[in-house]
């Protein structure tokens, strides 16, 4: 068949992967002059990969999947845009998101090594042992790298005959004849059309504004005291830091920086609305990190980097067929580590038509 994608975030190039293993005549579309766009969801330096999850054990249990189609993709690039450093989470106070991670662990049976405070701030001395209750480590897991999964993608579809049209952006999508209209008149026809443009997909079908909302965020980068980079640089990635903080971090590993997010600076925007950081907004989100970390203001901000996501009401993940068109969104931000195994299973259902159980999947259920 002759598909288009639309989008190339990990959704989209994924997609592009699996359905030119599988032997389709692949057209990937991205409006950004250069792949990885910077605005998309699905880029910057490093994105967290864990079994943790809190009440979401579908998830939990769904990661096996991932883990194995991210193997396959190591093997296809011919090497691992992976640190595996493991994962760490912090309670703060008792029934915190810290607690909920720590039991998600118990009943699925992921092992873990549980700390003390006082072991813990030893191990990881950015911690303030007087303000935890415990920290557990989960060996498995650890930093995805975008920007390099994509470059290593755009350079295997190269070599291996898919058209990737960067710079192009699609202005329109007739669903049931499966032809885009792009930005400059230009029409093309496609047998299928996978849609996975992350926070610009109500722009080509706005009929999902039901379903989704878009959201802009912003996570910052930080340079640490000192004493305490070698500690950093060591680090495990951090998935939850307790308390009333519903934040996580990504160690400074293999080159990249050390990043902080949390969902304080989310609000409902388009794409492209409010993407420059606001005077304070990195000095805020770093300081929303203490507690559990020790010595917070001294802690340099590097830079702010601002972020557009598409939320389901439930935050997870959403596919729709509409004519000839699937759509694809990974809502909530919780989509990348899942990436590989997504475009496997779009690929799948691309083929077979079994939209409901593509759905099924992405919901975990």
């Amino acid at each position: 068949m002759r598909i288009a994608v639309v989008g190339a975030g990990i959704a989209g190039l994924s997609t592009a992967w699996s359905l030119n293993k599988r032997g389709h005549d692949v057209t990937l579309f991205e409006q950004a002059p250069q792949i990885p766009n910077p605005y998309a969801a699905s880029g910057d330096q490093h994105r967290i990969i864990r079994r943790a999850y809190a009440g979401a054990d579908g998830y939990a249990r769904t990661i096996s999947e991932a883990f194995e189609a991210w193997e396959e993709l190591w093997a296809d690039l011919g090497t691992r845009h992976y640190a595996p450093c493991g994962t760490l989470g912090v309670s703060q106070t008792p029934d915190d998101e810290g607690d909920a991670y720590l039991q998600g662990f118990d009943r699925v049976g992921s092992p873990y090594e549980l700390y003390e405070p006082a072991e813990a701030s030893r191990r990881y001395p950015f911690l303030d042992a007087a303000t935890i209750r415990y920290a557990y480590l989960n060996r498995e897991g650890g930093a995805l790298f975008p920007a390099r999964i994509a470059a290593g993608l755009v350079r295997l579809l190269r070599e291996r005959g898919a058209m990737i049209r960067e710079g192009v952006e699609v202005a329109a999508i007739d669903p049931e004849a499966g032809k885009l209209t792009l930005a400059d008149g230009e029409q093309a026809s496609f047998d299928r059309v996978v849609v996975s443009a992350g926070a610009w997909v109500l722009k080509l079908l706005p009929d999902l504004a039901e379903t989704l909302t878009t959201y802009r965020t912003a996570v910052v980068y930080l340079d640490p005291p000192e004493d305490l980079k070698a500690a950093w640089q060591a680090a495990p990635v951090i998935v939850d830091v307790g308390g009333t903080i519903d934040g996580y971090v990504l160690p400074p590993v293999d080159g990249t920086g050390l990043k902080f997010g949390a969902g304080i600076h989310k609000r409902p925007r388009q794409p492209a609305e409010e993407r420059e950081p606001r005077l304070g907004e990195g000095e805020m989100l770093r300081d929303y990190f203490s507690p559990p970390f020790a010595r917070i203001a001294e802690y340099r901000v590097d830079r702010v980097v601002t972020c557009a996501y598409t939320f389901t009401a439930d935050r997870k993940f959403l596919s729709r067929q509409i004519g000839r068109v699937t759509a694809v969104s990974a809502c909530s931000g919780h989509g990348y580590k899942f990436g590989a195994s997504v475009g496997r299973r779009v690929a799948a259902a691309v083929e077979s038509g079994d939209q409901a159980g593509l759905l099924r999947w992405l919901r975990a259920e």
